[in-house]
């Protein structure tokens, strides 16, 4: 059995997105906000990015600057549920089923790339579709709007899933020094239209806050910067996103043992939920398995 190198980006990935979304979850608790917290990590990614510059690419001509403006705004969309399923729900229900990705992005890539979807990926993305089932159960208290959360992760998923494969359909014309920093830098600008909407200005954020908020900017650049370079340059989106899902068994794992590290309720979930969502976890880890183990 012999795992593909390039599997471990989407693995570190996957497992840095989790603290990431744990640091957003306790700036949240000096009333951020999700657009200015969406607004500051997509200007961290942006300047992450920019780096990637210096990687060169035969870019193409400015007729063809709309691949990259759908893409990016693909990306923003995504955040901004994504966000928005953090601020209404627990991390461990709201990360899992953007778990949902890893089906979608099967499904683009059959019908926008040329390389056929294997068989064995389609049955482990329906095996993932059944742990985010699994990992979706919760109780039904209403301040942690389970169903809103699960709409909101949902729809991040289906931006997100487009996003990878139009990034791995579109950068190999472009070259990955020319793509990814001009996507992105399309990003930071698309996010000033998040400002009408702050409920404060940046400077009114509490000093508190800061240190949490600053973390979970730098954590998701870095993610972002790790996952998507790996798609960008090696393709294979699909059973990159099934690497990528394990996400699902951190955030659980993460949450149950440090938690409370970032005042995080979860821990006092009952038994049963943290237990079905361990088994929803196990079964995404067995998707991950049959993907990749050949």
């Amino acid at each position: 059995m012999q795992i593909p190198a390039h599997l471990l980006f989407p693995l570190a990935s996957s497992f840095a997105y989790v603290f990431a979304m744990l640091f957003f979850k306790r700036s949240g608790d000096w009333k951020v906000g999700v657009w200015r917290t969406a607004f500051l990590s997509n200007l961290t990614i942006g300047a992450a990015f920019a780096a990637f510059w210096f990687l060169g690419g035969s870019g193409q001509p400015a007729s063809m600057l709309w691949q990259p403006l759908i893409v990016a705004v693909l990306f923003v969309a995504g955040q901004v549920f994504g966000f928005l399923a953090l601020h209404y729900g627990d991390v461990s229900v709201g990360t899992p089923v953007m778990g949902l990705k890893i089906v979608l992005v099967a499904l683009g890539s059959a019908l926008m790339l040329p390389d056929p979807v294997p068989l064995r990926w389609w049955i482990a993305a329906m095996l993932s579709t059944l742990a985010i089932l699994m990992l979706s159960r919760g109780e039904s208290r209403r301040r942690h709007h389970v169903g809103l959360t699960i709409t909101t992760a949902a729809l991040a998923a289906a931006s997100f899933a487009l996003f990878d494969v139009l990034v791995q359909k579109w950068t190999p014309a472009w070259g990955v020094g020319r793509f990814l920093p001009l996507m992105f830098g399309m990003v930071s600008a698309l996010s000033f239209a998040f400002v009408p909407f702050f409920h404060a200005p940046l400077r009114a954020i509490p000093c508190a806050a800061w240190g949490w908020l600053t973390g979970g900017c730098l954590l998701l650049a870095l993610q972002s910067a790790i996952f998507v370079y790996a798609v960008g340059v090696f393709g294979d989106a699909t059973v990159m996103n099934i690497v990528y899902s394990v996400r699902g068994l951190w955030s659980v794992i993460i949450v149950w043992l440090v938690g409370h590290w970032f005042a995080n309720e979860e821990q006092t979930l009952a038994t049963s939920v943290l237990r079905s969502r361990l088994v929803g976890a196990a079964l995404m880890l067995a998707a991950i398995a049959i993907a990749v183990l050949h």
